[in-house]
């Protein structure tokens, strides 16, 4: 049986631009909805298309609980958790949709 996993992500416009933290099952079809505009209102509205930070999680209890713990973070520390695997925002689509 395979093992299901979750991922807790955040999407960018750009490079310290604006930031969507959000949770899926399926991280390359989830960021393929929101690059197509099929996402929700905000990342249309605000483009927020590039996958600049992810990791995954044995349960969806788990990435719930760490995309909450990181909406409540100011901004300087998810950008910090961004920089500290991405420092220089490449969309990480590439890597994992391709």
């Amino acid at each position: 049986m395979r093992e299901r996993l979750f991922f807790t992500y955040m999407l960018a416009s750009r490079r310290n631009g604006t930031l969507y933290c959000g949770v899926t099952n399926d991280l390359v079809r989830r960021t393929a909805e929101h690059r197509e505009g099929a996402g929700r209102s905000f990342t249309l509205r605000h483009a927020v298309t590039r996958l600049v930070w992810f990791e995954t999680h044995p349960t969806a209890l788990h990435a719930i609980r760490r995309e909450k713990r990181i909406k409540s973070w100011p901004r300087d520390w998810k950008v910090a958790l961004i920089e500290g695997g991405n420092p220089e925002w490449r969309d990480l689509w590439f890597e994992i949709g391709w």
